[in-house]
């Protein structure tokens, strides 16, 4: 592979263009061709213009279907699958009722959307042949080879199986219902549910953790398996996870149980934790007492105890892959003084439960990608309207504007308004494909009266005031604070370390770098409709915790939950700030 790098393109070359387009809309008129016959695509209402206009058009070949998809095909939101997809979970089952319903055949899965704000994920169809499009460079990424040592810690359990009945009563299908990561690693490596149970006592080709530790559903303790495998295995290379605050959770838990672990691994007893009874024999089958390593971990010390402790521990360390561009890279500090410099850390890419749509442009690049996608993504300015008009083909982007995502999926959206917020910076040279750097959730915004200030708005303030002499954010939230009038953005920090000399600055930063992101801001103060944000310091591992206490609420999916930019459930609100230690 090639390590030089790519430097996108301003404007496209008239050959690029022509290649792009010529891609996009081939693809396109396959998905059309598939998707129309099912029952979503001949009797959803936002496709019934669009029905009348092909009904004698050969729409794998005709150009002008294109052309007629673009025109008359409206923006769908998740309201326009929901009743489709909850036929999933009506009883009785039946195949001829679920067979081609949003594409052709029976999903592989039901895909979990990330809770965030929502008290509901939404859920999502997913079907095979969408992920055998996936792009090989990210489905490369997700799978290991025994070739190399990999800490690989994603959830392989699901919240339910749903039976798909035939005619005669028979069971046709069983689909998890499951995270999208779970859901797509079984898909990529053809691990079926139905054959879990051969592999529940096996440790796969290339994987230091037992196959069974994926069906640990409680955080804690999930983590600490998985560390206690990763710690006894001194020829690791690589870990491989959803986000980077997991390897975050997983380097506090290795501190908060150090001694434990250690007694394990000289021992070779799986240790007496709660919620792993179900998988117990399976783990201990594969754990041997080992003195040596204990030893050679006892003189190394526990995680915090020095910098670039990991490469101590596993000399071979290589690279860590998971999710860490956006609001995860505010963990980056804390995880690379782990790490040190000479680990790669690799972002898996970029996507969604609803679709994958790129990948990183260069390696060592975690905020840049390309479009890459086995789906059609179009573009939606984000500054204007939700009118056709506004919706832009990727030859069309402009470097420097900001749109969002309208992804048209094997999967059986049509036209589906994703929630990010994403800026084009140019073109790849290599394919013409639009370069990208994600800006912002599209619905986490903070909205005052008189401007909204989004998430990379939220952002910009944290890089500011995240220096030695101010203080050392490692995460961090927001809402909208109304303790006082007038109201004000709240920030929530967890820190590294003590404050700095200078953190009595904080908050007049803060309000600076809002400013330079909208100067509205300044108008607002001087007319008294805002007062400087506000600081507040919570206690240590706090966002750790908020992981888990969400997990255990929602019984969510193994390391989908993530720590919302900006809260706006009351609930989450008096939960943060009830760990508050500090106030700037």
């Amino acid at each position: 592979m090639s390590t030089s790098t790519v430097c996108p393109l301003l404007s496209l070359s008239s050959e690029l263009k022509a290649a792009l387009q010529e891609r996009t809309e081939h693809r396109l008129r396959n998905i059309v061709a598939s998707n129309i016959t099912t029952h979503y695509g001949t009797s959803a209402a936002s496709l019934s213009v669009f029905r009348q206009v092909i009904m004698r058009k050969n729409v794998q070949e005709d150009p002008t279907v294109v052309i007629d998809f673009r025109r008359v095909v409206p923006v769908t939101d998740y309201e326009s699958y929901s009743p489709f997809v909850a036929k999933f979970f009506s009883h009785p089952r039946k195949q001829s009722v679920l067979e081609n319903l949003l594409a052709p055949g029976l999903p592989s899965f039901i895909g979990i959307s990330s809770s965030t704000t929502r008290n509901r994920p939404k859920l999502f169809a997913k079907y095979s042949r969408g992920w055998s499009n996936t792009p090989p460079s990210f489905t490369k990424l997700l799978r290991t080879t025994n070739l190399e040592k990999t800490a690989y810690i994603y959830c392989f359990g699901y919240r339910e199986l749903l039976e798909v009945m035939g005619e005669d009563g028979e069971v046709m299908k069983k689909i998890p219902v499951c995270i999208g990561t779970c859901g797509g690693v079984r898909d990529t490596e053809n691990w079926s549910v139905e054959t879990d149970n051969t592999r529940m006592g096996a440790i796969m080709p290339g994987h230091v953790s037992p196959w069974a530790t994926g069906f640990i559903t409680h955080h804690q303790s999930f983590l600490l398996i998985h560390a206690l495998f990763a710690l006894s295995e001194p020829t690791l290379e690589r870990f491989n996870m959803t986000f980077l605050t997991f390897f975050v959770d997983l380097v506090h838990h290795i501190q908060e149980h150090w001694n434990m672990l250690i007694t394990s691994i000289r021992d070779g007893t799986i240790p007496d934790i709660e919620h792993i009874d179900h998988v117990r024999t399976y783990l201990q089958v594969n754990f041997r007492a080992n003195p040596r390593r204990a030893q050679e971990l006892q003189n190394i010390g526990p995680p915090l105890i020095c910098s670039a402790w990991a490469q101590r521990v596993w000399p071979n360390l290589k690279t860590l892959i998971c999710i860490c561009s956006g609001t995860f890279a505010t963990v980056m500090p804390k995880a690379r003084s782990v790490l040190g410099e000479n680990v790669l850390i690799q972002n898996v890419g970029y996507g969604c439960t609803e679709c994958i749509m790129g990948r990183t442009l260069n390696v060592g690049d975690t905020e840049t990608f390309v479009l890459e996608s086995g789906d059609v993504i179009e573009f939606l300015d984000a500054s204007g309207a939700l009118v056709h008009d506004n919706i832009l083909q990727s030859w069309d982007v402009q470097p420097g504007r900001c749109y969002q995502p309208v992804a048209t999926t094997e999967d059986g959206l049509w036209r589906y308004l994703i929630d990010d917020v994403i800026q084009v910076t140019g073109f790849d040279p290599r394919s013409g494909s639009p370069v990208f750097k994600f800006y912002g959730r599209k619905n986490l915004a903070i909205r005052l009266p008189y401007a909204a200030i989004t998430e990379a708005h939220l952002v910009s303030v944290v890089r500011a005031i995240n220096t030695e002499d101010i203080m050392k954010v490692q995460e961090f939230t927001a809402i909208v604070d109304q303790r006082e009038h007038p109201q004000t953005v709240g920030f929530f920090f967890e820190i590294i370390g003590d404050i700095g000399h200078l953190a009595r600055f904080a908050r007049q930063k803060a309000f600076e770098t809002l400013v330079a992101t909208n100067e509205e801001h300044q108008r607002a103060f001087d007319t008294g409709r805002l007062r400087l944000p506000t600081i507040r310091i919570v206690r240590h591992e706090t966002f750790a915790e908020y992981r888990l206490w969400r997990a255990e609420s929602m019984k969510a999916g193994i390391g989908q939950i993530k720590v919302p930019v900006a809260m706006s459930n009351e609930g989450q609100q008096e939960w943060i700030t009830e760990r508050v230690i500090m106030e700037l």
